[in-house]
């Protein structure tokens, strides 16, 4: 019995499927975070919005790049678990998708060089880091990402910065405070990418891609995702302990129970049993960081 082919998504689907929304959790995190530490009467609307395109639109627009660079280096095969690539599957040519890839990255740029006007011009600089790591993430003569250099880049630009940024943008001012904040985000946001390599091991390693699991091996990156995850949880607390956060960021512990399904999927699942393990993971980042911004808010 022949089993029937996927049916093909419309047009608007084809788009959204290469934008990956499960992966824009990512980019909605810390900024509402970062947004969240100035408190309750020093956010500023129109800026939190800006630095919201910024990161959405990066995270798109990498999104895309990579579904292209991949697809036309022959890195995504016919093989791979993880959800339909455009380039790879044939839903768009290379070269749509190459253009919605720098369309994304212009919408970014543009909210972002408002955002330094109404700021400072410091910012174009930082933009213009996040967007050479995303041209070279998986695209150019050694891609990072396949050098296990990935979960980097995720934890600074979509941790450190994204959360340090919009929480800069807000009053032109940082403290040490904002570490307590940007570091868990961005181990969560890592999380995500881990779970998607631990599941890519075998695909990986049969086209030459030496992530960060290939290196590693299925075991210690197993145990190194479990280890992300139980210390972003608790650093908000051990923050408020030493003073440097308010009490009620310790609310996130109140998380911890959404952990510990994924968790169990990661200790022993491999392949397309891993999916679980990604889709509670992206609603343990969405809610930890609802938490942690309420939280901040609330204080």
């Amino acid at each position: 019995m022949i089993a029937e082919a996927a049916p093909r998504p419309g047009p608007l689907a084809v788009w959204w499927i290469g934008a990956r929304p499960r992966t824009l959790v990512a980019a909605v995190v810390p900024v509402l975070v970062g947004a969240a530490w100035a408190g309750r009467n020093a956010i500023s609307v129109p800026r939190t919005l800006l630095a919201l395109v910024v990161a959405v639109g990066l995270q798109i627009g990498v999104n895309y790049a990579n579904d292209y660079f991949d697809g036309v280096s022959g890195v995504d095969t016919a093989a791979r678990m993880g959800p339909r690539r455009l380039v790879a599957s044939g839903l768009a040519p290379p070269r749509a998708v190459a253009t919605a890839a720098i369309v994304m990255v212009c919408v970014a740029a543009v909210a972002g060089i408002v955002l330094a006007l109404l700021t400072t011009p410091w910012l174009i600089a930082a933009g213009a880091l996040a967007v050479i790591a995303l041209a070279l993430y998986s695209g150019g003569p050694k891609p990072y990402a396949a050098s296990g250099l990935g979960e980097v880049s995720v934890f600074v630009f979509f941790g450190l910065v994204a959360t340090g940024g919009t929480a800069f943008v807000q009053q032109d001012r940082l403290d040490a405070s904002i570490l307590w904040l940007a570091v868990p985000v961005g181990l969560l946001a890592c999380a995500l990418l881990m779970v998607n390599n631990l599941r890519d091991i075998p695909t990986d390693s049969a086209v030459g891609k030496r992530t960060l699991a290939v290196r590693l091996g299925t075991r210690s990156s197993r145990m190194l995702l479990v280890a992300v995850v139980v210390i972003a949880l608790v650093l908000p607390t051990v923050g408020a302990l030493v003073r440097s956060l308010p009490w009620l960021v310790a609310l996130t512990l109140a998380t911890i129970p959404l952990a510990i399904g994924p968790l169990r999927v990661i200790r022993n699942a491999e392949g397309r049993a891993l999916v679980p393990a990604l889709i509670g993971i992206t609603r343990l980042q969405l809610l930890f960081g609802l938490v942690l911004a309420g939280a901040l808010l609330a204080s």
